[in-house]
């Protein structure tokens, strides 16, 4: 994923897919997932900061 758009797009829409995406299966993509069940807008900022900052 090296467009930051698209990545900026994928986080928005669906944050779990861009950490795995960018990070892979690991413990980033487990706390996005507990961020995303339990609010949302959290686990998109978590999604943001690991993938296109």
């Amino acid at each position: 994923m090296d467009n930051k758009i698209v990545a900026l797009i994928v986080s928005i829409l669906l944050p779990p897919l861009a950490v795995f995406l960018k990070k892979g299966a690991g413990s980033d993509l487990v706390i996005n997932i507990v961020l995303c069940i339990f609010f949302y807008v959290p686990g998109i900022i978590h999604a943001i900061w690991l993938t296109v900052l």
